[in-house]
């Protein structure tokens, strides 16, 4: 079990269709209710902490260390949205003990999406936070203006939780991800999603801009969206918010 000031979790590794998937998990001792899978984006956890034990007050929960930058090598899967969402898929058909309430923030919101589309059968509900990327900002100049107004809003405390993880995933590694998820069109596959659905984005979050998370929540057969304090990032501040949001998306499942 690992603490860091009041965080406490445990780092477990399960074989899923012939890979070692890592996570990081808490709340294992309850063995009725909810549990809650959480994707992160760009591979990078550290921000993901708080929101992760808030959600371990009240369901067993797990953090996927996907595509694996948060170890040496070998990587869990590549770094590629569709080979992150095979790997996700195999872990929920192997670990859990059923239907899940499925997290992803970022381009993990995008994995997470595809899961869910694919494997009804393993998500009982889904949140997306601060999902990417609309269409407006899948080329670069839309994109670099969307992320130099969004990084303007967030904590400077973040480079500390997230840069050592782009460091492992090395530039090749992160160019490879960035590049495929903004290849991946969300808007395709969210009216396959039949489970409820919260759509939640920061207040200044110009990479999931409200309108895109609007169309995100109208599209899905049963979603709904919100928008809290904060920016792209908003978890990282927002831990015990976004835990309790959460909580509400896995009261409606």
């Amino acid at each position: 079990m690992h603490a860091t000031g009041r965080r406490r979790y445990a780092i477990r590794w399960d074989e899923a269709a012939g890979r070692r998937i890592r996570s990081l998990h808490t709340g294992g001792g309850r063995v009725r209710g909810p549990q809650v899978v959480m994707v992160p984006g760009l591979g990078a956890l550290g921000y993901l902490l708080d929101a992760l034990e808030g959600c371990g007050a009240w369901a067993e929960s797990f953090l996927l260390d996907v595509p694996g930058f948060g170890h040496r090598q070998p990587r869990a899967c590549p770094a590629r949205i569709p080979a992150l969402a095979e790997a996700v898929s195999a872990w929920l058909t192997a670990v859990p003990r059923g239907p899940v309430v499925l997290v992803g923030h970022s381009t993990g919101a995008q994995v997470a999406l595809r899961v869910a589309a694919d494997r009804p059968q393993t998500v009982e509900s889904l949140v997306l936070m601060g999902p990417t990327f609309p269409p407006a900002l899948r080329r670069a100049p839309g994109l670099l203006g969307a992320l130099a107004r969004t990084l303007a809003h967030e904590a400077p405390g973040e480079l500390g939780a997230t840069v050592p993880y782009y460091v492992r995933g090395g530039a090749r590694g992160m160019l490879r991800y960035a590049r495929s998820a903004l290849h991946d069109a969300p808007e395709r596959t969210i009216g396959r999603v039949t489970c409820p659905t919260l759509v939640l984005r920061g207040a200044h979050d110009a990479l999931a801009p409200q309108e895109w998370a609007r169309r995100l929540a109208t599209a899905a057969p049963n979603g709904r969206v919100r928008t809290v304090p904060g920016a792209h990032n908003f978890p990282y501040r927002q831990g015990d918010l976004t835990a309790a949001l959460i909580a509400g998306a896995a009261r409606r499942r």
